[in-house]
């Protein structure tokens, strides 16, 4: 297998290798998911304590998905928000989810790549200039460039710490 980043034919060249880091990483959050239990996407860690496969993969989305919508110029409607929302509970932490399979969960990531590569093939790349609001509160700026880069990076973050959940899953269920 060959390893580059490289967009599709019908992208800018910028937008496209920028693009193509997000879809790598969603490609490699398939693999790096693949066969786990419902037990084990719901699994929080040794102590109960950590976000669940789910949970991120959840928020790994719903990043995705407000970073598109701020690259079209546009607020997330009111009915996605509410179908991958929110952000963050009351008490500042990523929302439970629990009993979603994976596959369902993937699959909706899957529709919001698409969405991505839909909107990145209207961008072209003096677009990724333009400066955009993010955070909590819209507190934050960043270009479209960084918000590109970050979808790539935010991913492969959250893909570490579902390894180690993997892990301690399979340490858990060796040692019962």
């Amino acid at each position: 297998m060959l390893y580059d980043l490289q967009g599709e034919a019908n992208m800018s060249p910028i937008v496209g290798i920028l693009y193509s880091a997000v879809e790598e990483n969603s490609q490699r959050l398939q693999l790096i998911t693949d066969g786990m239990s419902q037990e084990e996407v719901d699994y929080k860690g040794p102590n109960n304590n950590f976000n669940s496969t789910a949970q991120l993969i959840k928020h790994i989305m719903y990043v995705d998905l407000n970073w598109v919508y701020r690259m079209k110029g546009q607020p997330l409607p009111h009915p996605l928000k509410e179908q991958y929302g929110p952000m963050i509970d009351a008490n500042n932490r990523l929302p439970m989810v629990k009993g979603k399979s994976l596959n369902t969960l993937m699959s909706k990531y899957e529709g919001v790549v698409k969405i991505l590569k839909d909107s990145c093939t209207q961008l072209k790349d003096a677009d990724l200039d333009k400066v955009v609001t993010f955070g909590h509160e819209n507190e934050k700026q960043a270009t479209i460039r960084w918000g590109l880069w970050h979808m790539a990076d935010h991913s492969r973050y959250h893909q570490a710490q579902i390894n180690q959940l993997r892990k301690w899953y399979n340490e858990n269920s060796l040692s019962n």
